[in-house]
């Protein structure tokens, strides 16, 4: 059974591959007249920005008065049309112009960097633009953690890399290939480092269509297949409250590590509280492991093994981290769904087709 490293690696990869236009992204969470000015005007570099969270973050930092580049490999330019500063390269810096775009000696007062998966590629950065910032935020993960059950404070050791030649990213590199670049980051920067480690990131612009599809499921009401093993812990964090609250750590400088992790549900916990906020009717089978590898049966966000690990989140909220209501993010998820076109919602990622879960159900007497 997939564990919680290859599960989000695999949404990881999906959010850096998959864009979200910016235009009407900030009404999502808020309008930028809603959002206040920050006392004074910083120069953000974001090293990545059109996957899933950068243009929450992004739109958030332009909203408070900010000056915003964005460095990345020019996919899709002209995201933010003339209100961004756009430099094109590679965090590879033997592919193509790699990072030129960032040489010289031009300086920001906050670096975010959203796009350091390989070690090779954030020591390159870090030496590069270490010494040319007053705040380098790296964006972690909480599988950057070993994958074993307990209770991770943001003290504890991270997962080994025990092969430092690794650079293919996959389900059982992603946590230790994060962890290196988490220790680089910390190692060379020291307190001009800041270190978030989310985990399963949901709300309005998931293209990883995980949260997504138990919103969606629930709402359309019936017999239901559910991941056995009920009991088991899962958190998560709206990406409208990890953004914000990323920009406003490189504006107050603020040093450390954080778990963005928000409250701890069982996943049977989760379930029901997304029917008790769709108010429709439903009923779970609950589906064994057994049952699911037997018939190659989908999760979205739920199969993360069979033990439980849960992370932490005194620092964040200390740090000014708040996590809003379960079902805030399980209306705007649901609401922006709804405003897909057609063919994006008839063909989304990951999730089981009414075919399967007919026959999970028969096999389980539902």
């Amino acid at each position: 059974m997939p564990n919680r490293r290859q599960f989000l690696q695999a949404a990881a990869g999906t959010a850096g591959l998959l864009g979200l236009h910016a235009s009407g992204l900030l009404a999502a969470a808020a309008t930028a007249a809603d959002v206040p000015r920050a006392d004074r005007p910083l120069k953000f570099l974001f090293l990545g920005g059109t996957g899933f969270i950068g243009p929450h973050q992004i739109e958030y930092a332009l909203a408070r008065g900010h000056d915003v580049t964005m460095f990345n490999r020019g996919r899709r330019s002209g995201m933010y049309g003339d209100r961004v500063e756009e430099l094109t390269g590679d965090r590879d810096v033997n592919v193509g112009d790699g990072l030129k775009a960032l040489a010289g000696d031009r300086t920001w007062d906050v670096i975010v960097d959203n796009s350091g998966y390989v070690p090779r590629h954030v020591r390159d950065a870090v030496d590069l633009l270490g010494g040319r910032c007053t705040r380098y935020v790296y964006v972690s993960t909480v599988a950057a953690y070993p994958d074993t059950p307990g209770h991770y404070r943001e003290d504890a050791e991270l997962a080994p890399l025990a092969d430092k030649s690794i650079e293919t990213v996959n389900g059982e590199t992603y946590g230790p290939l994060k962890a290196e670049c988490d220790r680089i980051v910390q190692d060379v920067l020291g307190d001009r480092a800041t270190i978030v480690r989310p985990t399963f990131i949901i709300g309005p612009g998931d293209r990883t269509d995980r949260f997504t599809y138990w919103v969606d499921r629930v709402h359309r009401g019936g017999d239901i297949v559910a991941p056995a093993l009920a009991e088991l812990a899962v958190q998560t964090v709206d990406v409208r409250d990890l953004c914000p609250w990323i920009v406003r750590l490189g504006e107050a400088g603020t040093p450390g590590a954080f778990n963005a992790a928000g409250q701890t549900w069982t996943r049977a916990g989760l379930l029901w509280a997304i029917r008790a906020d769709t108010g429709v009717e439903s009923t779970f089978h609950w589906c064994t492991p057994e049952v699911a590898a037997e018939l190659e049966y989908p999760f979205p966000m739920l199969a993360w093994g069979e033990t439980s690990t849960t992370f932490d989140n005194a620092a964040s909220r200390a740090a000014g981290l708040d996590y809003r209501p379960l079902a805030d993010s399980t209306a705007a998820t649901l609401a922006w769904w709804r405003e897909q076109p057609d063919e994006r919602r008839a063909n989304p990622r990951g999730w089981p087709d009414a075919e399967l879960e007919g026959r999970a159900l028969a096999r389980l007497g539902g």
